[in-house]
């Protein structure tokens, strides 16, 4: 089982930048991906980025070149740098820890960017 506990969200300024972290808990060693999705109003929620175990990384096309997913194992905890952020950013962001056999979410942080 695993757990995770998201922090960093918050209100911005248009071409602004937060840090998003999201610190795992429970049985670390099983996670092969986790990520970042996100959710607006009246839209579905998306992927917005994520990292394996191997380090790979994928993001939503609209982010590429201004938010970065990195991990610090020895913390057990995967961040999102989010910079040169848009009113089109502000959702309720998820993190999300998946295994061979289940999905695992957070409890969701609001990021709100204001033009």
């Amino acid at each position: 089982q695993v757990q995770l506990v998201e922090s960093g969200g918050g209100l911005v300024q248009a071409g602004g930048s937060l840090r998003l972290s999201c610190a795992a808990s429970g049985s670390i060693f099983s996670i092969t991906t986790m990520g970042w999705f996100r959710q607006a109003p009246g839209k579905q929620r998306e992927l917005v980025a994520l990292i394996t175990r191997d380090d790979v990384t994928n993001y939503l096309d609209s982010v590429k070149g201004r938010f970065t997913i990195s991990r610090d194992n020895a913390k057990n905890t995967v961040y999102l740098q989010m910079n040169s952020l848009k009113p089109e950013d502000t959702a309720v962001y998820y993190c999300n820890a998946k295994d061979v056999f289940r999905n695992y979410w957070g409890q969701g942080t609001q990021v709100t960017v204001s033009s």
